[in-house]
C-alpha cells in the first residue's frame, strides 16, 4: 500500500505542527489509507499489525473532530488494558498540543476515582478508557454520552478474548446512533466481525496486505537494548566490524539530526538525510555517499527513498520501522547485486514483539545478538591494526629507517622493544586507535537478563553530583581566598593600616613635619599603602610586594580580623561564585581535575589544544579549583572537545568533561 505526507492528508495547520514537531514527515501505510476516510465521517475497520502506527490513524481524525468551545465528551476511545489507555493518551496529549481548548482524559482502573470525576466535571471532550471503569462512570452518572461523534475500539480482538463483550455492547447502545464507528484490529474473529455487522453504519474496510518477502542475501540480527544505550552499542559495533560504509535509519527528523551529532562528536564521518532538506543539499550529501566521502548516511525512509549505492556494508535500523514494508526496503539497500550484507535492528520493550511480526512477513529468521563486551572491541581493533601493519609489511612500500634503529640498537634497545614502543605511539596517537579506547570504559547494553547489572553501572555518574554539590559548598571558602580581588579585597588591607599604628600614635611625627623637611614624615606612611620595595626597615610590607603572585601569600599578608566581615557577607547567599561570566559565543565545561592534582591553566588550553588540533584561541578563561575546574571555550566547538577530552588523560587523570 501506498503512503503519503502528512501534508497531503487535508488536515489542519495545527494538527500538521504538531506532527512536525514530534519530528514525523511521512505517514505510514495504515495511516495514509484511514485518516482520509474518516475525516469524511465514514465507519471504518481497520486491521494491521501492532505497532504499525494506527494510534495515531484514528486519533488524529478525532481530534480534528472535536469542538473545543464544547465542554462535554465528544471522542470515546477503548482500549483493552489500562497500560495502553495511558500510551493513546500521551499520544492524544502530544498530537493535540498546539489544538486550544481540547483536553483528553484517561480513565482506568486502579486509578483514584476523584481525579477522574474532576476530569469529567472540568468537560474533558476525549476520553480513553478501559471497558470496566467506562461502565463504572456511566453506572455512576459521571459519564454521559449525548454528545458523542465517535466511538473507537482498538485492539477490539484482544477486548473481546478478555471478555469485555458485553461492557462493549451496553456502551455501544448508550451512544448515540448517528455516531461513527471505528474498529481497529490485528485479527478478525467472528465476534468481531458480528459486532461490526450489528453496530457500524456501511464500514470501509482498511487492511494493510502483506506480502510474502525474503532477503536471503543480507545477515539479519537484532539486539535487545535500552533506548539510552542504543548510541554506545552502535558505536561498539561499528567498532567490532570495522564497518566503513553504511546507512543509519531512524523514524524522526530530529532523531537524524541528534544521532549525525553525536557520531560527528565522535570522530565519524556522517552526514543527514531527511524531509526538510532541499533537493541541492540531498543531491550534495548523496554524492558525497557515492563517493565514500562519508561514512554513515543517517536517513529517515521518506528521504531514503531511491538510495542505490553499491557496497553498502550494513544498514542499522536505530529505530525500528513501522511495519514489514519499510523493514524490507530499509535492509534492501545492503546485499545488492548479490553481494553479502548485513542488517542490524535495535529493539528495546514491547518492540521485540514487532520483531516477530516482521519474521513472519519476510518469513524469515531475525537472529538474536550478544552484545559485545569491551574486550570483543579492544580484540577486534587490534585485529584491524595488524592486518594493516602486515598489509603494509608484505606491500614493503615504505621508507626504511635503519639508521635510526641501529642508532636504537646501538645504545642498548632490543629490536623488540622498539618495534612495540613504536606501536604503542602509533596507536596513542593516531586518530583511528588512539580516539577510540575511551569506548571501552563504556559499559555494554545488556540483554535483558543483565539490565540488574547495567542499571548498578549507572550510578557512578549519579554519584558525582552529590561530590559535585559538595564541593560547591566549599566555595565560600575558596572565595576568602581571593579577598583581594573585589571591592571587599580593596577595603580589607586600609583597616589592618588603621589598625597598625606603630607610626600613627607618635604625636611628636606630626609636629616634627613642620620642621624639618616635609618628605621625612610622609614616607614613612608611603610604603604602608603602596607597598614600595624601597622601604627596607618595614619588613612586615615585604610579602605584599609578592601578593599579585600567590593567593596563599595574600592570605598570609592580611590579619584575621579583617577576613571576618567577608567571610559574613559571603555565608548568607551561598551563592559565592567568581565574578566571571561565560561570554555569550562561549560554552562552559567542567573538568574533574583541580589544583590538588597538580593542575595548572596552561595546562588545560595544552591538553584542548593537543586532543582537538584546535587553535588555542577557542579557550577563554580556565578557572582551577581544588578538584575540579572550569574552562570556557568556543560554543561551536564545545560538543567536539568533550568528546575529544573524555578520551583523553591530564597529568595522569582521566578526564570527564561536560557542561558546566
Amino acid at each position: 500500500m501506498s503512503t503519503k505526507l502528512f501534508s497531503e492528508l487535508g488536515l489542519t495547520p495545527e494538527i500538521l505542527k504538531a506532527i512536525d514537531k514530534l519530528g514525523f514527515e511521512q505517514a505510514s501505510p495504515i495511516q495514509s489509507a484511514a485518516i482520509p476516510i474518516l475525516l469524511t465521517g465514514k465507519d471504518i475497520v481497520g486491521q494491521s499489525m501492532t505497532g504499525s502506527g494506527k494510534t495515531a490513524a484514528f486519533a488524529i481524525p478525532a481530534i480534528e473532530k472535536v469542538v473545543p468551545t464544547l465542554r462535554a465528551v465528544q471522542v470515546l476511545i477503548l482500549c483493552p488494558t489500562r497500560e495502553l489507555a495511558v500510551q493513546v493518551a500521551e499520544e492524544v496529549h502530544k498530537l493535540a498540543f498546539f489544538k486550544r481548548g481540547i483536553t483528553a482524559l484517561p480513565i482506568y482502573g486502579g486509578q483514584s476515582y476523584e481525579r477522574q470525576f474532576l476530569g469529567l466535571r472540568q468537560g474533558a471532550q476525549i476520553v480513553i478508557g478501559t471497558p470496566g471503569r467506562v461502565m463504572d462512570h456511566m453506572r455512576r452518572g459521571s459519564l454521559r454520552l449525548d454528545t458523542i461523534k465517535m466511538v473507537i475500539l482498538d485492539e477490539a480482538d484482544v477486548m473481546l478474548n478478555m471478555g469485555f463483550r458485553d461492557d462493549i455492547e451496553t456502551i455501544l447502545k448508550d451512544a448515540p446512533k448517528e455516531r461513527q464507528t471505528v474498529f481497529f484490529s490485528a485479527t478478525m474473529p467472528r465476534p468481531i466481525r458480528d459486532l461490526i455487522e450489528k453496530y457500524s453504519r456501511d464500514p470501509e474496510n482498511v487492511k494493510i496486505e502483506q506480502k510474502e518477502m525474503t532477503v536471503p542475501t543480507v545477515e539479519q540480527i537484532y539486539y535487545e537494548v535500552d533506548r539510552r544505550y542504543k548510541m554506545d552499542l552502535l558505536t561498539r559495533l561499528i567498532d567490532l566490524h570495522d564497518l566503513k560504509l553504511g546507512i543509519i535509519f531512524c523514524n524522526t527528523k530530529r532523531m537524524v539530526d541528534d544521532l549525525v551529532d553525536q557520531l560527528e562528536a565522535q570522530g565519524y564521518m556522517a552526514d543527514r538525510l531527511h524531509g526538510d532538506m532541499n533537493q541541492a543539499q540531498r543531491d550534495r550529501v548523496m554524492n558525497k555517499f557515492r563517493k565514500s566521502g562519508l561514512e554513515f548516511l543517517v536517513a529517515t525512509d521518506i528521504a531514503a527513498r531511491g538510495i542505490d549505492v553499491d557496497d553498502i556494508q550494513v544498514v542499522f535500523n536505530y529505530d525500528l520501522p513501522y511495519d514489514g514494508e519499510d523493514y524490507v526496503h530499509r535492509i534492501g539497500r545492503t546485499g545488492r547485486a548479490g553481494r553479502a550484507g548485513r542488517a542490524i535492528t535495535f529493539v528495546s520493550g514491547r518492540e521485540l514483539f514487532q520483531i516477530r511480526n516482521i519474521e513472519r512477513f519476510t518469513n524469515t529468521r531475525i537472529q538474536r545478538g550478544k552484545i559485545p563486551t569491551a574486550d570483543e572491541v579492544h580484540e577486534a581493533r587490534a585485529s584491524v591494526f595488524l592486518d594493516k601493519l602486515r598489509a603494509t609489511l608484505t606491500a614493503a612500500e615504505f621508507k626504511k629507517q635503519d639508521h635510526l634503529v641501529e642508532r636504537l640498537l646501538e645504545e642498548g634497545f632490543n629490536s623488540t622493544d622498539i618495534a612495540s614502543a613504536l606501536i604503542h605511539m602509533l596507536k596513542g596517537g593516531g586518530e583511528e586507535a588512539a580516539a577510540k579506547p575511551a569506548r571501552e570504559e563504556i559499559s555494554a547494553p545488556p540483554a535483558r537478563s543483565e539490565r540488574p547489572d547495567y542499571r548498578d553501572s549507572r550510578p557512578p555518574d549519579r554519584g558525582e553530583r552529590p561530590r559535585y554539590d559538595d564541593r560547591r559548598e566549599e566555595r565560600p571558602r575558596r572565595q576568602d581566598d581571593r579577598p583581594m580581588r573585589d571591592d571587599r579585597s580593596v577595603r580589607a588591607p586600609s583597616r589592618p593600616v588603621e589598625k597598625v599604628t606603630p607610626w600613627q600614635p607618635a604625636a611628636p611625627r606630626p609636629a616634627k613635619v613642620v620642621t624639618p623637611p616635609p618628605a621625612k614624615p610622609i614616607v614613612p606612611v608611603a610604603p604602608v599603602i603602596k607597598a614600595a620595595p624601597e622601604i627596607q626597615p618595614a619588613a612586615e610590607i615585604q610579602p605584599a610586594a609578592v601578593q599579585t603572585f600567590s593567593d596563599e601569600q595574600i592570605l598570609a599578608s592580611v590579619k584575621p580580623a579583617p577576613v571576618a566581615p567577608v567571610e559574613v557577607m559571603a555565608k548568607p547567599g551561598s551563592k559565592i561564585k567568581p565574578d566571571r561570566k561565560t561570554p555569550a559565543n562561549q560554552t562552559r565545561l567542567h573538568m574533574n581535575v583541580g589544583e590538588e592534582m597538580g593542575i595548572a591553566p596552561i595546562d588545560v588550553v595544552n591538553s584542548i589544544a593537543g586532543e582537538t588540533g584546535l587553535p588555542g584561541k577557542v579557550v577563554g578563561k580556565v578557572d582551577v579549583r581544588e578538584r575540579h575546574l572550569f574552562v570556557d571555550v568556543a560554543s561551536e566547538h564545545a560538543n567536539g572537545i568533550i568528546a575529544k577530552l573524555n578520551r583523553a588523560e591530564l597529568k595522569g587523570h582521566k578526564l570527564k568533561v561536560k557542561t558546566a
